[in-house]
């Protein structure tokens, strides 16, 4: 009886994943390795992988994504750090500051980064103000980069946190009771316990910015072609074949790069662990 009860409660579920998960995914497949006459073949893998345009957007966006992902990991773990060390309020406090752009809608997001940056924008307002000379930010790699780390670094710093938090400061103690420096400790005990939290934090945000275009389409102002844009174009051209097919090396980069990092975390993060 409760097999049956849990089968109909999971009905819906299985439904929605059929038809938002399992059928997209064949079509992307199916269109992958079809021309369009439906004839099996490789060509739109051998396009997607020989293009010098696509290879070139792809570099662009493992870059993006690398660079992404290293600045939100050095910002976040040192704030995860300190944020340990303040009171329950507070801490709370500076953690809510943090999620509340998650709350806002992505398209308000952009804009708002892209009035900054803009070259009459709130940025270079400022160093006008201070006789400092202006930077031009907008429609730049630089523009961005930024718009990842502000729109990701949330979901770096959220598991290292959670991480930090539950380390147990008696191995801490313990450590420097046995003579090692704060720098000894860090290294020896603080980050080998926390590293579960930062492979983490790391799968989450370049898992997201490997695939990522829309934020390349509004700070970028179409200039720089990620990997993410091609695609879009592809499927917007009606080029299905050729869209599929980019998307399938694109799901296998992501597939790769979500092995690795798994593995790592496994393989390093229970060093010390219980």
């Amino acid at each position: 009886m409760t097999n049956k009860k849990n089968t109909l409660l999971a009905g819906p579920y299985l439904i929605w994943a059929v038809g938002f998960i399992v059928l997209p995914l064949f079509m992307i497949v199916y269109y992958a390795f079809t021309d369009k006459q439906n004839r099996f073949t490789f060509d739109n893998i051998v396009a997607a992988v020989s293009d010098p345009a696509n290879l070139k957007a792809l570099g662009m966006t493992l870059l993006l994504a690398a660079l992404a992902t290293a600045i939100c990991l050095v910002l976040a773990y040192p704030l995860a750090l300190c944020l340990t060390k303040l009171r329950l309020k507070r801490k709370n406090s500076i953690i809510f500051l943090f999620i509340l752009p998650m709350w806002m809608n992505f398209m308000l997001q952009m804009v708002a980064i892209n009035v900054i940056v803009e070259d009459n924008g709130v940025l270079n307002s400022l160093l006008t103000a201070l006789g400092l000379p202006t930077v031009h930010i907008a429609n730049t790699f630089g523009a961005i980069l930024l718009g990842m780390v502000y729109d990701y670094f949330p979901f770096m710093l959220l598991p290292i946190f959670n991480n930090v938090s539950c380390l147990d400061k008696d191995l801490i103690n313990a450590s420097h009771d046995l003579g090692a420096n704060g720098i000894s400790t860090f290294f020896k005990v603080t980050l080998p316990l926390t590293l579960p939290g930062v492979v983490s934090g790391i799968t989450m945000v370049f898992m997201p910015a490997i695939s990522d275009f829309a934020i390349a389409e509004m700070l970028g102002g179409g200039k720089i072609m990620l990997i993410g844009n091609v695609v879009e174009q592809s499927f917007n051209k009606g080029q299905y074949h050729q869209g599929s097919g980019l998307a399938l090396l694109l799901m296998v980069f992501v597939l790769v790069s979500s092995f690795i990092t798994d593995k790592d975390g496994e393989g390093e993060g229970g060093t010390l662990l219980p």
